[in-house]
């Protein structure tokens, strides 16, 4: 494989100085930022189902059935390979932590399956008469430091030039087949449990509209770079049924695919769910993501919404988390251990936010919010 093929051929067109590298906005070249510029759920269903079904091989243990986080390949009878990939447009100015955030969010979808990365392929899409080396560089520096921190190596990649920044990775993992966790295994009476707290997407509204300050662009560093390391530890529970980590489709979409994936219905507790509380200030004063509303114009049918519960709770729910925490769906009687579990790895704000049940016939797949 040429590693990073054609990334030689587009390098030196533009040599600009450290001083205009300094000045420049990522987030100016993009329309959209981070898994807010996700393609909305309805119209992907849409597309996907247009797709012809390609080989199903027994060793495919999870493919395109459900909307799962990665593809699991069943290597022997102790291993099966984890494989994902994402990538998106800047949420951030900073090359440096634009490459930390996506590198972090593509290798979520690993743990999020219970599986161990052992190594990534860079994807790399730059505006190259736009954006000189030295900040396509910080880009990958980026990338490379959370690899490292995930003790992995990026072997490898592909760049193109194109009109908008885009990074991303090409994750691979393993994972004992028995351990995988999918996110259509979840079980009538399982209780829900949230990792990280909702609000990205409003922080980096605020942020693309010049409200953000540092401390709130550090708090929303803080979340948006740290890894899910600890779903390979929940993995190892045994009532640990379903896993999927929070992105593009916000809280109540992600909980959804849950939902049709497990033939369930799921209740939220709006009350319990952790929020980061800058985020709170800024949903109450309007600010919100366009995917927000794109998700809820998709999934809002399929949502009970309380009738007094105010308009930024809702913003909150439907609200694209970009590398979000992990959702867990587990028997009552380890959910203190799954809680103890992140709180242990670091995610102070994990909690409790609500149950799994069985569907009312006739109604659906439904998710009601109380």
């Amino acid at each position: 494989m040429k590693k990073w093929h054609g990334w030689h051929n587009h390098a030196t067109m533009n040599d600009a100085s450290p001083v205009i590298a300094e000045n420049i906005k990522l987030t100016q070249f993009a329309h959209g930022g981070g898994c807010g510029c996700k393609i909305a759920p309805g119209l992907l269903r849409e597309i996907l189902a247009r797709a012809p079904q390609g080989l199903v091989p027994p060793e495919l243990l999870v493919g395109t059935e459900t909307a799962d986080d990665a593809a699991v390949y069943r290597l022997n009878d102790q291993q099966a390979l984890v494989a994902t990939t994402d990538f998106f447009t800047p949420i951030v100015d900073d090359p440096y932590d634009f490459g930390r955030i996506a590198a972090t969010n593509a290798l979520s979808d690993i743990y999020a399956m219970g599986g161990t990365p052992i190594m990534a392929l860079a994807i790399v899409g730059m505006p190259i008469a736009k954006l000189p080396p030295e900040v396509i560089g910080r880009v990958l520096e980026g990338g490379a430091a959370v690899c490292r921190a995930a003790g992995i190596p990026i072997a490898g990649g592909h760049s193109i030039d194109v009109l908008e920044p885009i990074y991303g990775l090409v994750g691979l993992g393993l994972v004992h087949p028995e351990k995988v966790r999918r996110n259509a295994d979840a079980r009538a009476g399982d209780v829900l449990v949230l990792g990280k707290p909702l609000g990205v997407g409003v922080m980096s509204a605020a942020l693309k509209k010049g409200q953000l300050d540092a401390a709130g662009y550090a708090d929303m560093l803080s979340h948006t770079t740290q890894l899910n390391r600890v779903g390979m530890a929940l993995a190892q529970i045994d009532g640990v049924h379903a896993m999927t980590d929070v992105t593009g489709f916000g809280l109540a979409g992600h909980l959804l695919e849950i939902c049709r994936g497990s033939q369930l219905s799921a209740q939220v507790d709006l009350e319990r769910l952790p929020l980061i509380p800058s985020a709170v200030q800024w949903a109450r004063e309007g600010v919100s993501t366009g995917a927000s509303g794109r998700n809820w114009a998709a999934y809002g049918t399929d949502v009970d919404w309380p009738e007094t519960a105010p308009d930024w709770q809702r913003t909150l729910l439907t609200d694209p988390q970009t590398s979000g925490g992990l959702l867990v769906s587990c028997a009552p009687e380890v959910a203190d251990a799954v809680v103890r579990a992140f709180h242990g790895d670091g995610f102070a704000q994990a909690a409790i936010v609500g149950r799994m049940q069985a569907s009312s016939p006739g109604q659906g797949h439904r998710l009601l919010c109380a």
